[in-house]
């Protein structure tokens, strides 16, 4: 495999096993004359200190987005016309997806909770006693 490596002063085509050969002697292509001059001082003690915050970028960067760590996937057959609409709302779909959800079980929990109607106790107690039905 060829490799074109461009220095300061023109192009040159040379194969990998080339330049790992000329890597490894300390002979590279690189100006590092240009590199030493233009890299910063990080000897200067007015400098900041970046490194905590590169390291922190760079681990929030790295791998899949870390959840809440209360989910879990699960197969669900939805209608073809709900999943559209959803998923035409954007980036974010699941996510407003699971919200509707939550909202519905919260609807439901509070109409659990409410008191049914019953009828009072007297009134049970003459018809069964009675025999006749209330009507």
């Amino acid at each position: 495999m060829r490799s074109t490596v461009t220095t300061s002063k023109k192009s040159v085509s040379v194969t990998s096993k080339k330049l790992v050969a000329r890597s490894a002697a300390g002979n590279s292509l690189s100006d590092w004359a240009w590199v030493r001059a233009h890299e910063p001082d990080l000897t200067d003690p007015d400098a900041p200190d970046f490194s905590g915050l590169m390291r922190a970028e760079l681990k929030r960067l790295r791998g899949r987005p870390t959840g809440s760590g209360c989910k879990d996937a699960v197969s669900l057959r939805v209608d073809r016309d709900v999943l559209a609409g959803f998923r035409a709302t954007g980036r974010g779909w699941q996510t407003r997806m699971n919200e509707a959800l939550r909202a519905w079980l919260e609807t439901a929990q509070t109409r659990a909770k409410r008191p049914r109607a019953r009828k009072p106790k007297a009134a049970n107690r003459i018809n069964r006693k009675s025999g006749a039905s209330a009507g």
